[in-house]
């Protein structure tokens, strides 16, 4: 999996409409799943209680929905990159969807595809649909369409 390097914006929009690649495996653990219950504060029991949530539906602790689609920077920082830029602020997401838990000691990774690219001041949007895959799982974890502002640097001197 090699990552996929833009020498611009102008070169990366026109990857629009092309799958990006896909990044590396990263196992879900227990740990992680503990750490987003404290931030969040949503220590539901499918989630943080072993013995109860190994006797329920998913024979196992499952990840929070939102800790898989937090995830996603980090399983998408292999896939691609953008030279020339001051900055990449997350703008926003247009559908998210959860198809199938990601039970604990799992293994996701992330594919991605370049879906729509506009001009907005003071750079572009770009709209990159990403699915977190779960190993050996027919459907994935996550579905989500991704919002980044993607700002160049501005050449020295102006």
């Amino acid at each position: 999996m090699a990552l996929r390097t833009f020498a611009n914006l102008d070169e990366f929009a026109a990857a629009k409409g092309t799958h990006l690649g896909y990044g590396e495996w990263h196992e879900v653990t227990q740990e992680e799943i503990n750490l987003f219950a404290d931030a969040t504060g949503d220590h539901q029991w499918i989630h943080v209680d072993l013995e109860k949530a190994a006797k329920g539906p998913f024979g196992a602790p499952v990840a929070h929905g939102y800790l898989t689609l937090s995830l996603i920077p980090l399983l998408v920082r292999d896939i691609y990159q953008v030279q020339g830029l001051s900055m990449g602020v997350n703008y926003g997401l247009n559908k998210v969807r959860f198809p199938n838990p990601v039970v604990v000691g799992s293994r996701v990774r992330a594919g991605a595809e370049l879906v729509e690219v506009t001009d907005l001041p003071p750079g572009k949007q770009a709209v990159v649909k990403v699915t977190v895959e779960i190993e050996g799982a027919a459907k994935p974890g996550c579905v989500a369409e991704t919002v980044v502002l993607l700002v160049p640097r501005q050449a020295s001197g102006s």
